[in-house]
């Protein structure tokens, strides 16, 4: 059969059950974005700037179920702008198809628009790059780049079709079926085993929870309560452990984390690690105590030994593994209740929670009360969109994530920028349910025009944007060893304007008072369909526990020399202002 390109991806994105493509349409791939509008499905989704169809197609696959996310750019600028959101899908494990144009084949022309070789830009920030030179490659290339997008340790998969042949038709062969995706194996039942025994001999066991754990949430709290065991979770994690658990301690266990993760975890002395490859962020600036006996399951096998040696290292996918483990506590009898663990977490908790609700805030808004009022209204469900900032701690720590509830937000390669078009990525993919963001101001600016594309399809979202400023992660990490924050205060931002830009809706939270009474009207702006954006007087002058934490602990692993001039000079500037 005849067929060009264009309609061969168009059928082969269908056959996956793609349901939105993101991107710009340029001169190297009109031809499929004509099919798409032909075909209906895929449903190709324009965007303000190829950044935010990145971080949109990532949130699709975060928070859909049934489908991922998929690019569909003009070569060269379109790649290139796409990049930060392809990289962060690829550091984060997120699977995407990027379907780019590519110059002409067919021809030996130099010299020609958007020439450059995109496999060698894609290939450090994907899992694979594809180049299709024949017509019957197409539809069989696609298939791959979604197996391996899916598979072992998801990613970006990028696969180019050059101009002529989604312009002219060639011979496509007889078109493939997809494949069925092949069934986890089982776990060797000896690593079982010795994992059910090691953590139930400990005096002391931990869980730490990552993002690779999301869908083995009911063996979580089953092994957690075999083993009465405090559990904490990477950033990322955060919505793989219900936080309403009476063993959930919070975000991390070094000595970043908060009180009770802090606490719980003083004496750890065996660990089961699931999804997680103990990497910067989670472990406080690599800071965390992490005992000899440790049992780690992860897709990925590369990551044993990585950062820690496991006594015992399980490859494989979390809820097959996890239900072993979960049988096999069971079959050699599960702890008594630890009444003082779990009493001692309750007040560790409430204790910092009273740490923050003393904290004066003046004129702005205390952030603990917006995050009790928050919790108050939005249902468990609701999909909650971080960006890369204070704002991130301050959620991670204060924001429970209830057992239905989602959480996207970019971690180990924090882009900025990510959660104005993120949770129209999310949204698009969950309709039904409730998608708001919270996102510092400075994150704002760099993606909120992006919000036209929310207005263009009434997306009922809701973007609180913390406004005080200033890059205020930054800002508060250079007051500390500096006494100087250079070139973090950002220009005057007028938020009401950026709504009345892009079509939004505008409330404004410039008091404490305002805090309910502005969630309330938020919410039934979106639930109108009307994409709202609400203005919060936040106050940062307080510390997270992250921020503080982290920055003594990278402080302790400077060289003594270095610890010394440091001090020294901080100790000049704040005695001479």
């Amino acid at each position: 059969m005849k067929k060009t390109a264009a309609w061969l991806a168009v059928h082969a994105l269908q056959q996956l059950g793609i349901r939105y493509t993101f991107g710009i349409p340029g001169v190297h791939n009109t031809e499929l974005y004509d099919e798409l509008n032909s075909a209906g499905s895929p449903e190709p989704v324009l965007v303000t700037h190829e950044g935010g169809a990145s971080f949109m197609a990532d949130a699709v696959s975060r928070a859909a179920d049934d489908t991922i996310g998929a690019l569909a750019i003009v070569p060269a600028a379109g790649l290139t702008h796409a990049a930060s959101g392809i990289a962060e899908a690829f550091v984060d494990g997120i699977p995407m198809l990027v379907l780019t144009g590519g110059i002409r084949s067919d021809t030996d022309d130099r010299f020609k628009l958007h020439e450059i070789d995109q496999l060698a830009i894609a290939r450090p920030i994907t899992k694979a790059a594809f180049r299709v030179l024949r017509h019957d490659e197409v539809v069989p290339t696609i298939f791959e780049a979604y197996r391996i997008a899916t598979t072992g340790t998801p990613g970006p998969v990028l696969v180019e079709i050059p101009v002529n042949l989604q312009m002219f038709p060639g011979d496509a062969g007889e078109l493939p079926e997809r494949a069925a995706p092949a069934a986890p194996p089982a776990p060797d039942p000896s690593l079982i085993r010795t994992a059910a025994e090691l953590l139930l001999g400990a005096a002391h066991p931990g869980l730490f929870v990552g993002w690779g754990a999301r869908g083995a949430i009911d063996e979580l709290v089953e092994i957690a309560d075999a083993l009465q065991a405090p559990v904490a979770t990477t950033l990322q994690g955060l919505a793989s452990f219900p936080a309403e658990h009476p063993l959930h301690v919070g975000f991390g266990f070094s000595p970043s984390a908060v009180p009770a993760a802090r606490h719980a975890f003083r004496d750890c002395d065996a660990m089961l690690a699931v999804g997680t490859r103990f990497a910067e962020i989670p472990t406080g600036s690599f800071a965390a105590q992490v005992p000899d006996a440790l049992v780690h399951v992860d897709i990925d096998p590369s990551v044993f030994g990585a950062n820690h040696s496991a006594r015992v290292a399980i490859a494989g996918d979390a809820k097959p593994v996890l239900a072993a483990l979960a049988a096999e506590l069971r079959r050699l009898g599960p702890r008594p209740a630890d009444e003082a663990l779990v009493a001692r977490i309750a007040r560790d908790k409430q204790a910092y929670r009273d740490e923050w609700l003393r904290h004066d805030s003046g004129d702005r808004v205390n952030p603990l009360r917006f995050y009790d009022e928050l919790r108050r209204r939005v249902p468990d469900d609701a999909i909650v969109v971080l960006d890369d900032g204070n704002h991130t701690y301050l959620t991670a720590e204060l924001f429970p994530i209830r057992r239905s509830g989602r959480l996207l937000v970019p971690t180990d390669f924090n882009a900025m920028g990510y959660a104005v078009p993120a949770a129209i990525g999310a949204k698009l993919a969950q309709p039904a349910k409730e998608v708001f963001a919270i996102v510092g101001d400075g994150c704002f600016m760099m993606s909120c025009m992006e919000i036209v594309t929310a207005t263009v399809r009434s997306l009922g979202i809701v973007w609180y944007v913390f406004s005080d400023g200033a890059l205020a992660q930054i800002a508060q990490a250079q007051q500390m060893p500096y006494n100087r924050k250079p070139c973090t205060a950002l220009g005057g931002l007028n938020v009401e304007g950026v709504a009345a830009a892009t079509g939004a809706t505008y409330v404004a939270m410039d008091s404490a008072a305002r805090v309910g009474p502005a969630i309330d009207e938020a919410r039934r702006l979106a639930r109108e369909g009307r994409p709202t954006i609400v203005d919060v007087r936040i106050d940062y002058s307080k510390r997270t526990a992250f921020t503080s934490g982290t920055a003594a602990s990278t402080f302790r692993r400077f060289p003594l020399s270095q610890r010394i001039r440091f001090l020294t000079r901080a100790l000049v500037r704040r005695a001479t202002g």
